[in-house]
């Protein structure tokens, strides 16, 4: 497992194949679970199929979480810890806490996976001995709520060189994600010799806040889903790690159409980057590295966003692909994730299809653009670089 940067040639991913738990949400409850429409879930798996053969064919090995998760749950110590993190929740009650308890005792690993994923139905659970909490809930009620957003891999861990940040995610439907991911990461046999440098008991972090532009510089985005504290936690751990010399605070605007940094910006090329319009000018970045006292931060005040990151990356600029759309179109290619692209080489790039005029100027400026189907994908408002969690790449050639 190693990442040093945003492009190198990707050999290794973790995706989630959406399956159940996007079957549960409904106009009643899509809001509150962070998706903006009802997909259709069998052209969405259709969709996610085609983009992990997208991968294969350009020789990335593809892992599924839920099947690591089924893998871990056959790890004993992972299943008590992580059946009695979804009995701890103060909503259940006793009775129902306790009728809960034994139909999650019955299930295999696989079983229970589902479940942790997708969720637990109203009716898929029968408490004994009266409940006031299961009688007085509806039908559409969920005992256990699904994970629609887990489809978003990149968002619940990070891997910065040879250790992963396991992160804190800040909306309270995607909590519970980054519990199985930790558990994955710390009991997983494939993972065995990794070593965490970051747990969702810390500030909120979420993954896709963080770029690594280079070897040794890091961005974080700071907004909506990523708080200052968290992003000067990350920083300090990773710069007493060794892991950077330069971590880049970037404030973002706190709105659904730019919740993280990799909305608004990806890398494409090892001095390139795809970025909405409307921000690359006026994003700016505060510059932290470690102080004379290794306890202390250095923090200068914010500049240009890509003049500072040059300079991180020391290279003479940070080109900007220039999409050239007019206001309309780039900010509906903003809002359909035109510039969230995932790089599995220098100059390679996966990418929606919809989004025409983005990838036009793309293969313009010499940018392999492979296209995937994501009408349905897209409706939780990610695109393919949210959709995946690099664990390993090639070292950045120098």
């Amino acid at each position: 497992m190693y990442v040093d940067s945003e492009v190198s040639r990707l050999r290794t991913v973790l995706l989630h194949r959406p399956g159940k738990e996007l079957a549960r949400l409904t106009p009643r409850n899509s809001g509150s679970l962070l998706f903006d429409g009802i997909p259709w879930v069998g052209r969405a798996q259709e969709e996610h199929d085609r983009f992990a053969e997208a991968l294969r064919s350009r020789g990335v090995e593809v892992l599924y979480l839920s099947q690591l998760l089924a893998e871990t749950l056959a790890v004993p110590a992972a299943r008590a810890e992580l059946t009695a993190g979804v009995l701890a929740d103060a909503r259940l009650g006793d009775g129902l806490r306790a009728g809960v308890a034994d139909y999650l005792a019955d299930q295999d690993p696989d079983r229970l996976a589902e479940v942790l994923v997708a969720g637990l139905a109203h009716e898929e659970v029968k408490p004994g001995g009266g409940s006031l909490v299961y009688e007085m809930l509806a039908r559409s009620d969920f005992v256990i709520d699904p994970l629609p957003n887990l489809l978003f891999t990149r968002d619940s861990s990070v891997w910065v060189r040879d250790r992963v940040a396991v992160t804190s995610l800040a909306m309270p439907a995607r909590r519970r994600e980054t519990t199985l991911t930790h558990a994955v990461y710390r009991y997983h046999p494939r993972f065995a010799r990794a070593e965490l440098l970051y747990d969702p008991a810390l500030e909120h972090v979420e993954g896709g806040d963080v770029l690594v532009l280079a070897p040794q510089v890091l961005a974080i985005g700071v907004g909506e889903r990523t708080t200052p504290a968290g992003a000067e936690r990350l920083a300090r751990r990773v710069l007493a790690a060794g892991l950077a010399h330069t971590v880049l605070a970037v404030p973002i605007a706190q709105e659904r159409a730019t919740m993280h940094l990799d909305t608004v910006c990806t890398m494409v090329d090892a001095d390139a980057v795809v970025m909405y319009p409307n921000v690359a000018d006026t994003l700016q970045a505060w510059t932290i590295t470690s102080g004379q006292d290794q306890e202390q931060l250095s923090v200068r005040p914010p500049r240009p966003f890509l003049e500072a990151a040059a300079e991180a990356m020391g290279i003479d600029r940070l080109r900007v692909i220039d999409t050239g759309l007019d206001p309309v179109t780039a900010e509906r290619e903003q809002w359909d994730d035109g510039n969230n692209t995932l790089a599995l080489a220098p100059r390679l790039c996966v990418a929606y299809e919809r989004n025409v005029e983005t990838n036009a100027q793309l293969e313009h400026a010499g940018i392999e653009v492979i296209r995937i189907q994501g009408s349905e994908l897209g409706s939780g408002r990610g695109g393919p670089r949210c959709m995946s969690c690099p664990i390993l790449r090639d070292p950045l050639a120098g």
